[in-house]
């Protein structure tokens, strides 16, 4: 085990965690907020703390899995912490649980809270939280490499891990380029949207704090209403980008290059076949509370890609549709958005290979000396990809049962248990019942909310990351 390049590394994650305190702190100034100092005394422990990490050179450059794997985790857990301290400091938040809670909600992109009413909330708060949406929402390690070359080509273990989707490839031959394109994406994508939501009415600090919620498809708001109070152009604008950031990035680069059939691949079609069909049944199903089929179809379509991109913005309290669209609801928060977006949930991908592993398995049964490999664009499926499927389904349900158990000790109802954990693993945001898009998660108490912070942060890093931190053999030399 490479410590020592584990810790330069943290220690440049420290650094760039100071640079990213710059936001809030001058959303601070510029509106004389005390918050202020907070934020800039955060940021210049962490500037100091990582530059004395930093300081010493390691020995060895070289990294393996098992240091992507770690280097990830361990990023992720001391980048919530030091985003948790100007909650606590500046009094927004006072608890560490809360604070800790809300920092990783939104680096996690989850978008769940414990503060009861955000309007109060001071301007650079507010900044943070949507900020730390933008940051976690591609990866803050791949941010880093896209401007340090780490350790030539084998930082691809850090980018595999921290990545969402069951594989990660490079677009191009050197992994920092690749770093760099994802970014660039992501940074011309949100700008759009920017500039798309000031045209659209919204003023500077709305439309700023809406596009980095959004690109990072993590859902914290600047109304206790979500979106609900804005008007419907607003909420067209939000649905259409929702969608657009829980498409597989890669495509975007090949739709650049005109290589549309690379672009449009089953993954991408499936993901907007069952956001369609989606939208349709739970339009048809609340037009009786609406009236009319417009506004039924808008709530719906933007409520369906708010879950399937994990966002977890909410125009209407949809804990009160019908029994259908809840049900609907429910299931799309399992099914998320593509690999290699910024979306959470178990993604297109994975569901693609389960459903043709299953099938594959069936013709096996009556064809046992059948040899057949599954095919997804007309590329096979090495073993090894859906071997890690499996292993992580496994993975993914005995963590969501252990959590339901543990959150079964706050004597909640099991709709509101339930979903408050699908929506923690799944980094959605809002859950049904006490969980619903008209409350939030203030109800649990602290050790469930740090089940339910577990959860977040194994949903963000798909699950390994996180549970080889208490595997042995991950710490043996």
């Amino acid at each position: 085990m490479n410590y020592r390049m584990i810790a330069n590394i943290i220690g440049w994650l420290m650094i760039f965690e100071s640079l990213f305190l710059a936001v809030p702190t001058i959303t601070a100034a510029v509106y004389w907020e005390s918050e202020f100092f907070v934020f800039l005394g955060t940021a210049l422990f962490c500037l100091a703390a990582g530059l004395l990490i930093t300081r010493k050179k390691p020995d060895s450059t070289v990294l393996y899995s098992r240091e992507g794997f770690v280097i990830v985790s361990l990023s992720w857990i001391v980048l919530s912490l030091f985003g948790a301290v100007p909650f606590m400091l500046s009094g927004a938040i006072p608890s560490f649980v809360d604070a800790l809670f809300e920092a990783v909600s939104g680096f996690s992109t989850t978008g769940s809270t414990i503060i009861t009413d955000v309007e109060v909330m001071p301007k650079s708060i507010l900044m943070w939280r949507s900020f730390t949406h933008w940051v976690g929402g591609m990866g803050v390690l791949v941010f880093i490499m896209a401007f340090l070359p780490l350790s030539g080509g084998q930082n691809m273990h850090i980018m595999k891990a921290e990545s969402p989707g069951p594989s990660v490839g490079k677009l191009v031959p050197h992994v920092r380029t690749t770093a760099m394109l994802l970014y660039s994406i992501y940074f011309v994508l949100t700008f759009v949207m920017f500039i798309t939501l000031l045209i659209g009415g919204m003023d500077v600090f709305e439309a700023l704090n809406t596009a980095f919620a959004t690109g990072g498809t993590g859902g914290m708001g600047l109304k206790n209403t979500s979106m609900g109070g804005y008007p419907a152009h607003i909420q067209i604008i939000i649905t259409v980008f929702m969608v657009l950031f829980a498409v597989n990035f890669n495509s975007y680069f090949f739709i650049i290059h005109a290589k549309l059939r690379e672009a449009f691949t089953t993954e991408v079609i499936t993901f907007l076949g069952i956001a369609a069909v989606s939208s349709a049944v739970i339009a048809f199903n609340i037009n009786g509370i609406y009236g009319n089929l417009s506004d039924s179809f808008r709530h719906s379509a933007f409520t369906v890609a708010s879950i399937m991109s994990t966002t977890g913005f909410s125009t209407e309290d949809f804990n009160l549709w019908p029994e259908l669209s809840r049900s609907l609801i429910v299931m799309l928060m399992f099914v998320g958005g593509c690999a290699g977006s910024t979306s959470g949930g178990i993604k297109i991908s994975r569901i693609l290979i389960l459903f043709k592993s299953m099938g594959k398995e069936l013709e096996l049964l009556v064809h046992p000396k059948q040899v057949k490999k599954i095919n997804i664009d007309g590329h096979p499926i090495e073993h090894e990809v859906v071997r890690s499927v499996n292993v992580y389904m496994v993975g993914y349900v005995l963590v969501f049962a252990v959590s339901m158990v543990i959150l079964a000790f706050d004597n909640m109802d099991l709709i509101t248990n339930f979903t408050a954990v699908a929506s923690a693993i799944n980094n959605v945001g809002p859950g049904l019942e006490l969980a619903g898009p008209a409350s939030n998660f203030s109800i649990f108490s602290d050790p469930v909310k740090l089940v339910l912070i577990f959860d977040m942060l194994a949903g963000r890093l798909e699950l390994f990351p996180i549970l080889l931190l208490f595997s042995p053999t991950t710490w043996k030399k």
